[in-house]
């Protein structure tokens, strides 16, 4: 009988074939196949899973900010967060990576976005300490909110659609200054949301978004990760251990002397390989398809044969 069981090879990539469709059709707007099929959020599929099964939030783009009251200190105090966030931006701090040493944001980079770090799964920052730290004090009163940042949109810019890859937190955003008009507005599954100072929006960052500024003002928001509300204590715990190990090795830097991860150490490494796949796909798409197939076919092999 067991002769007859295929290898455990077969039940793993029937697993992540599971999960990864449920990931794909998850919501109304999805990302074309191909590009699903190889999207980080697919790799992360079986422990995304698995933290929706047990989550205690609704399974919905848009989430009540009152269901999470101990971030209201955060909205309380806009203004006093506002006036360092815009202090670093006449300093010019709020920068896109100087250093092929942010993998999970490089790609925004090349359309405007820009970035300035708080705080990042467990990894205090040195820059953040000494130029923010009436907000890094504020953050620190609210243990539920893992990462932080503050997110430049300027004029022009924009997001293209996405899904962040790990299910382990929503996504809170508090403007502290934007535009408030329709042209300068975030996408969630399909749904609209437009930023106005001093207010705030969660939303789940697994769907599908995108945003964009069409206007001519700057839009600034503290940009927070905060823990997936989870019922059940062991997948609870699970979260915590993996937004330690793996989402604190993607700590990236504003300046030096601030932590590297070893994720983005290795990324900076092998983004060379990279470029050559992009000079392939410039000169000939086929054959640059070809080979991503045949190797994300022998990985699998490797992996599970």
């Amino acid at each position: 009988m067991s002769d007859m069981m295929p290898p455990g090879g077969v039940w793993v990539i029937l697993v992540f074939a599971l999960c990864g469709a449920y990931v794909h059709f998850r919501g109304k707007v999805r990302l074309r196949f191909s590009r699903q099929l190889f999207d980080h959020s697919t790799i992360l599929a079986p422990v995304n899973c698995l933290l929706y099964c047990f989550s205690s939030a609704p399974a919905k783009p848009y989430l009540d900010t009152q269901d999470y009251p101990e971030l209201k200190v955060l909205d309380d105090n806009w203004e006093v967060i506002r006036a360092e966030a815009l202090a670093l931006q006449e300093q010019q701090k709020i920068i896109a990576s100087q250093n092929l040493d942010d993998v999970g944001f490089n790609s925004f980079f090349r359309t405007g976005w820009k970035r300035f770090y708080l705080k990042w799964y467990g990894n205090d920052l040195v820059s953040a300490n000494q130029s923010c730290p009436k907000t890094v004090e504020l953050l620190k009163q609210v243990p539920s909110i893992k990462a932080a940042m503050f997110a430049s949109l300027p004029p022009g810019a924009q997001l293209q659609k996405h899904r962040d890859p790990y299910a382990g937190s929503l996504r809170y955003h508090l403007a502290l200054t934007a535009p408030g008009e329709e042209g300068c507005s975030i996408y969630v599954d399909g749904e609209r949301y437009t930023w106005h100072d001093g207010q705030s929006v969660m939303f789940d960052e697994t769907y599908i978004h995108y945003a964009k500024n069409e206007t001519e003002k700057q839009r600034i928001v503290l940009f927070c990760d905060v823990v997936r509300p989870i019922w059940f204590p062991p997948v609870r715990w699970f979260n915590a251990l993996f937004s330690r190990i793996v989402m604190g090795a993607a700590v990236s830097s504003n300046a030096p002397g601030d932590k590297v991860g070893g994720i983005n150490k290795f990324f900076g490494k092998v983004y060379g390989v990279r470029q050559l796949g992009k000079r392939i796909k410039s000169r000939s798409k086929p054959l640059y398809y070809l080979l991503k197939y045949l190797l994300f076919g022998l990985i699998i092999w490797l992996l599970f044969f």
